[in-house]
């Protein structure tokens, strides 16, 4: 008999096993961080006694996101991971989440559509060693107290509140934030998590038809980076971002395609992710 629990510290070290089955490369600070964001967003599908699989979500008031899915191919195919989502869902709905994004595998888009997510647009996750000289036209460094102002233009073309994810991410000291402005007011934003020689790059936010600030705010934040290995969610619309990326010699590693169980969000502005799991 299957049965889902809020997922606890003592479960982090089958999270990271169960992850490593898909080559997530995921730590338990990863979990820590998304416990700490959402602590009854993240859950352990057990079978019987047995820990059977997991599932992360977050929410952001009218959003939310439904991240890592993975269930012990014992289990698969049983209902385990139709049990598992829809626990998932039903949390971030008593939540008041009215729209809930998500990063499908091609393979798996089918089985989200059951579940009745509509495909939006494909992402190329894009790996790569950064060699991006210093450019002359260096753009701002964030500082603390611009965080709010981000955070608002944020909400504004991303159509949610993720302050408490921001806050997370632009707070931490080592991390990256560059943004542009225009009369003093903020046009754009990149933020980087930096991991020793490891880093993520995202969200990067504009407003749409601007791929000249969205690729200066790229080069700006890569041009900090030199030497680490970065990973990247870029819309495979966005051309111009990964003309730019080939360029400098990212590659890509697979696509996903994004989805929404409701009205979408992040539809009139450039956006790359934050991360698959956070959306």
């Amino acid at each position: 008999m299957f049965h889902v629990e809020k997922m606890e510290v003592d479960d982090f070290l089958f999270a990271v096993q169960l992850a490593d089955t898909m080559n997530w490369n995921m730590t338990p600070v990863d979990f820590e961080f998304m416990t700490k964001l959402e602590p009854d967003g993240c859950f352990v599908l057990f079978h019987d006694q047995e820990r059977a699989g997991i599932a992360t979500s977050i929410s952001f008031g009218k959003a939310g996101w439904f991240g890592n899915l993975v269930v012990k191919k014992e289990f698969r195919r049983e209902g385990a991971g139709n049990l598992l989502t829809r626990h998932a869902i039903g949390c971030l709905k008593n939540k008041g989440v009215e729209t809930i994004g998500l990063y499908a595998y091609p393979h798996l888009v089918n089985f989200y559509e059951r579940l009745g997510f509509e495909s939006d647009i494909d992402f190329a996750v894009v790996t790569g060693k950064a060699t991006v000289s210093p450019i002359k036209d260096r753009l701002k460094e964030a500082t603390n107290l611009e965080v709010p102002e981000i955070i608002d233009f944020d909400r504004q073309c991303f159509g949610a509140n993720r302050q408490k994810l921001l806050e997370a991410i632009l707070l931490e000291s080592g991390n990256l934030c560059f943004i542009s402005t225009e009369n003093s007011k903020i046009t754009g934003y990149v933020a980087a998590k930096v991991h020793g020689k490891t880093a993520e790059v995202g969200p990067l936010i504009c407003h749409a038809n601007h791929e000249e600030t969205a690729v200066l705010l790229l080069d700006t934040v890569l041009s900090r980076l030199n030497g680490v290995e970065v990973f990247m969610y870029i819309p495979k619309k966005e051309a111009e971002l990964l003309n730019m990326l080939t360029k400098v010699g990212f590659k890509e590693d697979f696509c996903v395609v994004r989805m929404f169980l409701g009205s979408p969000v992040a539809k009139n502005c450039i956006c790359t992710a934050e991360s698959l799991e956070r959306g």
